[in-house]
C-alpha cells in the first residue's frame, strides 16, 4: 500500500511547473472535459477484460443552491460538480501514472497533463475510487485521493494527497471525482448558470467526432442537475443525439514498394472504409479527415479542398476513415499510427534487396481526398469558384501573388471580394512594415561607417546589397542599386555634417580626409567607385 500523505514530485518543482502549464481559459468546461475523458478511458480499459455484457456507465451530477441574497427568480449559486464511472478504477497501475505529471503511457494519446486544469479551476479536487485488487483474496480496494494548489499542497512540493487506502467490501469498480469551490469568479458564474441541456450540448460538441464513430456502441451517459440537494432535472446522451453517416464508401488503396530507387504501386491493396458527416456549422467548430483505430479517433489527415473553418448550406464535414490496416498500425499511444510518409519510406528501403510492401500516408490522403469530391460536387465547386474570385482580384488590383499565396489556407470559400482583399491588404500591410522597418534600421546603421577606413568601399557596397535585397524582387534592377547608393552617400553626407557617426561623436573634427574619401577615396585611381557628383549636387543646392 502506498504511504497515506502529500505525494511529493520527484525531479519536479511543481510552484515553477504548474506556470508552464497554463488555464485553458477558452473554456471554462475544460476540467469536466479532462474528467469525461478520464473516464471514458477508464471504461474502455476495462471493458477489454470484461465479459460482453459490460456496459459502461458515466453520470456529470451538477449542484446549485438557490442564491438566498436576491429576488430574481431562477439564481444560483455553484456547490459541486461529480463525475462518477463504472471504469477500471485507480488500481496501482492507474495510479502511479496519475501521480507522475507528463506520464504519457495510458495509450490514449494523453499529455499527463490534464489534472492541471482541475486545480487551475477548482480550489480542491477529490477522487475516490473502488478498484480490483491484484490480491484476489483481499477482493476490492479504495482510493480517496485530492488534488489541489493551495499553499499548503505547493509547500511540500505536492498537488496530490492520498487520504487513505483500504480494503472494502464491494462488487466492482468505480471512480468518483468532485469538483467544488471554483477559484475565478467567471467561472463560478458560468457554473452558477449551467443547465443540463448546456452540459449535453457541449459534450456533444466537443466529442461529436469520437461519438460519431462510436455512436452504437455509447456508454449510458447521464447529466443531473441537483437545486438544494433535490433533483430537478435529468438527461442522457445517447446514439439519437448522434448524427447518422451521410454516405459510408469503401476505398481501396494499393501497397508500394521501393524498385531501382524509385517507388512504385503493387498489386496488393486494402480495403478502408469512408464515413461522412454532414452537420450543422454551429454543432462541429471545424471540417476534418481523421483516420480511426479500432473505434477511436486517432490522428487527422489533410483534408484538400476544404479550411477548417468553411461551411457549405450551413454545414460542415467530418470525415473518418477506418479499416483493419490501420487497427494493425497502431501503437501504444493512440494518434501514433504506424503508417509512413512517401520520403521515411523510400529512405528506409532505398538500399534493401527485399523491399517491404507498405501503404503510403500520402497514398491514402490523396485517393480519399478524390473519393470525397466525388462524393460531394458542390465542395469542388465551391473551392474552384474561390479560386477563381481570386485569380480576378489579382488581376484587377495587382494584387501580390505571393501575399496571395501565402493566404490559401486563411481565404475560406464564402469570403466576398471586400474580405478576400481585407485579408490580402492587411497581410501586405504586415509585409511593408516589416521592409521599412528594416530599411530605417539599415539608414541608422550607416553611422557606424567612417570614410577613412580603407574598407569604406567594399563595406558601403555591402550596405547597399543588403538595401537592395529588401526591394521586392520585381523592382531590383540596375537603377535600383543606382538610387539606393546615392540616397545612402548622401545620408551619410549629413550624418557627418550633423556628427552624427561614431568617429565624431566624441568631439572629433570634420576634416578634409573625411570629406574626401566620402567623395573620392585617396589614392583610388577608379573613379567608378567615387562619388564626385555629390560635388555637383551640393552646388545645386547652393
Amino acid at each position: 500500500m502506498a504511504a497515506i500523505g502529500f505525494i511529493r514530485g520527484i525531479g519536479i518543482w511543481y510552484p515553477s511547473e504548474l506556470k508552464t502549464i497554463k488555464k485553458k481559459e477558452d473554456s471554462p468546461l475544460q476540467s469536466i472535459f479532462e474528467a469525461f475523458t478520464n473516464s471514458l478511458e477508464a471504461i474502455s480499459i476495462l471493458k477489454k477484460i470484461s465479459p460482453q455484457d459490460y456496459k459502461g456507465e458515466i453520470t456529470i451530477s451538477l449542484y446549485l443552491a438557490k442564491n438566498l441574497h436576491t429576488q430574481e427568480k431562477k439564481t444560483y449559486d455553484f456547490q459541486k460538480l461529480l463525475i462518477s464511472d463504472n471504469g477500471i478504477g485507480f488500481n496501482d497501475e492507474e495510479f502511479e501514472r496519475f501521480i507522475n505529471l507528463r506520464d504519457d503511457r495510458k495509450n490514449f494519446s494523453n499529455k499527463g497533463t490534464g489534472r492541471i486544469q482541475f486545480i487551475h479551476t477548482f480550489n480542491k479536487t477529490f477522487i475516490t475510487s473502488t478498484y480490483a485488487s491484484e490480491d484476489s483474496s483481499t477482493g476490492y480496494k479504495e482510493r480517496v485521493i485530492t488534488l489541489s494548489k493551495t499553499e499548503a499542497f505547493l509547500k511540500q512540493n505536492a498537488i496530490i494527497r492520498l487520504d487513505a487506502e483500504e480494503i472494502i467490501v464491494a462488487d466492482k469498480s468505480s471512480t468518483t471525482v468532485e469538483f467544488n469551490t471554483l477559484l475565478d469568479r467567471k467561472d463560478w458564474e458560468y457554473f452558477s448558470s449551467l443547465t443540463a441541456i448546456e452540459i449535453k450540448r457541449e459534450l456533444i460538441r466537443h466529442y461529436l467526432a469520437g461519438f460519431c464513430e462510436n455512436r452504437n456502441d455509447l456508454p449510458k451517459i447521464s447529466i443531473k442537475v441537483f437545486i438544494n440537494e433535490i433533483e430537478t432535472s435529468s438527461l442522457e446522451i445517447t446514439s439519437d443525439d448522434i448524427p447518422i453517416p451521410d454516405k459510408e464508401e469503401p476505398i481501396e488503396i494499393h501497397y508500394s514498394k521501393v524498385s531501382n530507387n524509385t517507388i512504385e504501386n503493387t498489386s496488393k491493396k486494402e480495403t478502408f472504409t469512408l464515413k461522412s458527416f454532414l452537420i450543422p456549422e454551429n454543432e462541429l467548430a471545424k471540417n476534418g479527415l481523421k483516420l480511426t483505430s479500432k473505434g477511436e479517433i486517432a490522428k487527422d489527415i489533410k483534408l484538400d479542398k476544404l479550411l477548417p473553418t468553411d461551411e457549405i448550406n450551413g454545414n460542415r464535414y467530418l470525415f473518418l476513415l477506418s479499416g483493419n490496416y490501420i487497427d494493425e498500425r497502431d501503437s501504444d499511444t493512440r494518434g501514433e499510427i504506424n503508417i509512413p510518409p512517401k520520403k521515411e519510406f523510400k529512405k528506409r528501403n532505398e538500399n534493401s534487396l527485399f523491399g517491404e510492401e507498405e501503404i503510403l500516408l500520402e497514398d491514402i490522403e490523396n485517393q480519399t481526398n478524390q473519393k470525397i469530391q466525388n462524393l460531394y460536387k458542390e465542395i469542388e465547386e465551391k473551392y474552384k469558384q474561390k479560386e477563381k474570385g481570386i485569380e480576378e482580384l489579382q488581376k484587377m488590383f495587382l494584387l501580390n501573388p505571393e501575399t496571395l499565396k501565402s493566404l490559401r489556407n486563411k481565404i475560406n470559400i464564402n469570403d466576398n471580394d471586400e474580405t478576400i482583399l481585407r485579408k490580402v491588404y492587411e497581410s501586405d500591410a504586415k509585409i511593408i512594415a516589416e521592409r521599412d522597418a528594416n530599411i530605417k534600421q539599415q539608414f541608422e546603421d550607416l553611422k557606424q561607417l567612417d570614410t577613412t577606413s580603407s574598407d569604406y568601399q567594399e563595406e558601403l557596397k555591402n550596405k547597399v546589397y543588403e538595401f537592395v535585397k529588401t526591394i521586392p524582387l520585381q523592382n531590383r534592377t540596375t537603377l535600383t542599386q543606382y538610387v539606393a547608393r546615392r540616397k545612402m552617400v548622401l545620408e551619410l553626407f549629413q550624418k557627418i555634417l550633423d556628427k552624427e557617426i561614431l568617429k565624431l561623436q566624441n568631439g572629433g573634427r570634420i576634416d578634409e580626409d573625411i570629406l574626401h574619401n566620402l567623395i573620392f577615396q585617396q589614392s583610388s585611381k577608379n573613379p567608378e567607385n567615387s562619388d564626385l557628383w555629390l560635388i555637383n549636387w551640393k552646388k545645386r543646392k547652393t
